[in-house]
């Protein structure tokens, strides 16, 4: 009989730059861009963080959705109205290493498989922006969406995704990088009654575009960035969906995380259902979109009328929620992610995503000590998965010592 030693892995934590948009006033960060680079890093230092997830956008100036429209702030950390060049680089990377945070990836979340060919080549425009930044910065990936073309059915969006996203997939390849898909549906970015705008929303749909990835020689380059806040909104749960993945061949497809939650609402569920608010709403006249932009962001009833997004450690949970896959049962999501995924667990990023909204605080003393500990209870849960799986999978196999219980079952109504 062997003694296998003690040796629990843990996951790097780290923190979505968009959680506080005016850490740099917009003033300021417009004149001097990468100020507000620097400031996030020394800003996650403070508040316990390994790395930050770098967050840009296309600038309020040129996007094609007004900012009213939107149910988060414009998440441009990383301002690249000018293309990002090797001076830029060595600036950001100065304080990298002087904060001693590192940048785990860069992330610009939009609609690339937009319906309109100028404002799709826009978006494309624009990612290509930020390949080049993650390239000069030395980071392995970049996160974004899929999106979807709204005038297509679902069928119709494979064969933009081979026309449209298979081109950026090989774009990423010549620069070295992963493309981590975010899972988000993305219901309020129409005003129709569509739920699923971003077709990359679930395993069954990542297989499917993984196909086709691998048929083009890209297969390396689409991965996944889970948040299991989506799967609650429709009705998963994690362990669930690790446990497919590996079932049907794909568990090396999730190779990052969002630490993010959903508490939902059962009131709003009784109201209108897993789908959301689907008449009413605020965000049409006459049954036509109406034409003021602050009333289209209601389009996002379809979600938060039954959902709230939690910052992990804030929300009380009612045990009975999470065997009902109504919120996140975080200690089982460490647990799950170790047991049921290929993953190199020692550089895998846990990224805090803060969209809670009454404490989404645009004040820097006033978020801080919020974030601070949404980041420690996200390292405390991970550091004690970490043991129980080194504990349960290692050291007492090893000895030949029966675990105790039985713990979360995948598939299990």
């Amino acid at each position: 009989m062997s003694v296998a030693a003690f040796k629990p892995e843990f996951m790097r934590i780290g923190v979505l730059t968009a959680a506080l948009q005016e850490l740099t006033p917009r003033e300021v960060r417009d004149a001097d861009p990468d100020r507000a680079v620097e400031e996030w890093l020394q800003f996650a230092a403070e508040l316990g963080a390994d790395e930050i997830q770098l967050s840009s956008a296309l600038h309020p100036s040129v996007a094609d959705i007004p900012a009213e429209a939107m149910l988060d702030p414009v998440a441009n950390t990383l301002d690249l109205r000018e293309p990002f060049d090797a001076a830029r680089a060595e600036r950001v990377l100065a304080s990298v290493r002087e904060t001693g945070v590192e940048i785990a990836d860069v992330a610009y979340f939009d609609n690339m498989l937009h319906d309109d060919p100028a404002i799709r080549q826009k978006k494309t425009d624009f990612m290509l922006r930020v390949f080049d930044t993650a390239a000069l910065l030395g980071v392995k990936a970049v996160c974004g969406f899929v999106g979807k073309n709204v005038k297509r059915t679902v069928d119709g969006n494979l064969t933009d995704f081979e026309d449209v996203f298979i081109p950026l997939l090989k774009e990423a390849k010549a620069r070295g990088l992963e493309y981590r898909v975010e899972q988000c549906p993305m219901p309020g970015w129409t005003c129709d009654d569509s739920f699923h705008n971003n077709i990359a929303y679930a395993p069954g749909p990542w297989i499917a575009l993984h196909r086709i990835c691998e048929k083009h020689g890209v297969g390396d380059q689409f991965r996944i960035h889970y948040d299991p806040s989506h799967a609650v909104l429709m009705g998963q749960d994690t362990r669930s969906i690790f446990q497919y993945l590996k079932d049907e061949g794909y568990p090396f497809l999730i190779s990052g995380f969002h630490v993010k939650g959903q508490v939902t609402d059962s009131k709003g569920i009784s109201a209108w259902g897993t789908g959301g608010q689907t008449m009413e709403r605020g965000d049409q006249v006459d049954g036509a979109t109406t034409p003021n932009a602050a009333d289209q962001a209601n389009a996002w009833l379809k979600q938060v009328a039954t959902c709230e997004h939690e910052l992990p450690g804030t929300a009380r949970h009612d045990p009975l929620a999470y065997l009902q896959n109504r919120t996140v049962d975080w200690l089982d999501h460490q647990l799950a992610a170790r047991e049921l995924l290929e993953l190199d667990v020692s550089s895998a990023a846990l990224v805090v995503e803060h969209e809670y909204p009454p404490a989404r605080i645009q004040d820097k003393e006033k978020l801080r000590p919020i974030l601070e500990g949404s980041v420690a209870f996200t390292r405390k849960i991970d550091e004690a998965a970490a043991c129980m799986y080194a504990l349960q999978n290692e050291v007492m196999p090893a000895q030949g010592i029966p675990v105790q219980g039985i713990g979360r079952e995948a598939y299990r109504s």
